[in-house]
Parts: C-alpha cells; sequence; structure tokens
C-alpha cells in the first residue's frame, strides 16, 4: 500500500513511521480516559493502543525479526507506546530495514517495506478512532487519505477477506477524501462516542 511520489513527506519507510507515530503519539499523550470507547465495536481507547504495540512484534517475529519488549499496555499505555515507537523507528533507520524479509504470510520483500505498508498505514488510520474515542483533533493528512484509498482501492476484494476490515460505510462520492477512507475501513466517519 506503500505508493508515494518522490516530494512526499511520506516518502521512506522511516519518515512516514516518524510522521505517522508522531501523530498518533500526540493522541496518545492526550488522552485522559483509557477506558473511553472507540469506533472498533468493542474497542477502548486503550485497544487501539494495544493493538498497535502488540501485533508488529508478533508479525516481525514470524519473519525471524525481533522487538525488544516493554511496557504493558494494561499497566501504562502511554509508555507502552512510546516503547514501541522508538524500537520500531530504531529498526527502520537501521541498515536492517533494507534486509530481505521472509514471512510465511507476506512472502519476501524488503523488511522497511514490510513495515510500511502494512504496519505504518495502520497507525495511521488508527490516529483517527484514538482521537474520535477520546475527542481529540482527528485530522489526518487529505494527501495520504488519498495514497491509501487509491492503494487499497484496487485490493479491497483481498483486503476485506482477511477479516481486518468491515463492510465500507456508504458515504457520498464527493465527501471528502478522510471521510471517503475511513468509511472504505469500514467506520462511520460521523461515529461519535
Amino acid at each position: 500500500m506503500s505508493t508515494r511520489e518522490e516530494s512526499s513527506p511520506w516518502n521512506t519507510p522511516a519518515d512516514a513511521h516518524r510522521r505517522a507515530a508522531a501523530a498518533f503519539g500526540e493522541r496518545v499523550d492526550g488522552t485522559r480516559d483509557w477506558d473511553a470507547p472507540a469506533p472498533v465495536e468493542g474497542w477502548t481507547a486503550r485497544d487501539v493502543v494495544g493493538h498497535l504495540v502488540k501485533w508488529l512484534p508478533g508479525f516481525l517475529a514470524g519473519g525471524g525479526v525481533d522487538l525488544p519488549p516493554g511496557p504493558s499496555v494494561a499497566g501504562d499505555p502511554v509508555a507502552a507506546w512510546h516503547h514501541h515507537v522508538g524500537a520500531v523507528q530504531d529498526l527502520l533507520e537501521s541498515p536492517r530495514a533494507g534486509d530481505e524479509f521472509v514471512h510465511p504470510h507476506a512472502g519476501t520483500r524488503v523488511l522497511g517495506e514490510v513495515i510500511d505498508s502494512f504496519y505504518v498505514s495502520d497507525v495511521f488510520m488508527h490516529t483517527w478512532d484514538l482521537a474520535r474515542a477520546t475527542g481529540q483533533d482527528d485530522t489526518l493528512d487529505p494527501a495520504r487519505c488519498e495514497e491509501l484509498l487509491a492503494a487499497m482501492t484496487p485490493i479491497e476484494d483481498l483486503m476485506r477477506s482477511s477479516g481486518q476490515y468491515g463492510p465500507a460505510v456508504p458515504v457520498a462520492s464527493d465527501a471528502p477524501v478522510q471521510d471517503r477512507l475511513i468509511a472504505f475501513i469500514g467506520r462511520d466517519p460521523h461515529w461519535t462516542p
């Protein structure tokens, strides 16, 4: 899903992660109620952070790459997030990011590109979930929304069959690109707690 123009601030996996993680981290730092309901059915604000902190280490371990464990999301979601972000950024800025990564479900690709296409995009989109759950600014970069929507639309059937995305929510074809992206991934862009 990583399609970028050369001048994009989302240019490299390390740049993209730094930018997406900073925006998500602002919402993490601004969260006051970790039990607030989130737009993903059955999730709380804490679950949004937990999802991002937990799934990537397990995925990478399946290809022989280990991230250092950190604080638990249950005990301290802010510390858990910041530790996790640091570990991922260090990996993306290391020479290992250019290594071949072989995974039983993702095939063989460059490690940094795998993290970018699967994980960084997830951080970007879940920023909206955490912001909505906690009453913070939910504005996403419109150019990045456009990039992701363009990349995901052709593989919609594959995405939905993974079970990770619910059915698209209907929105007007001339709705703002952020609303179209959020609706595409199965969220109601007008959701409120």
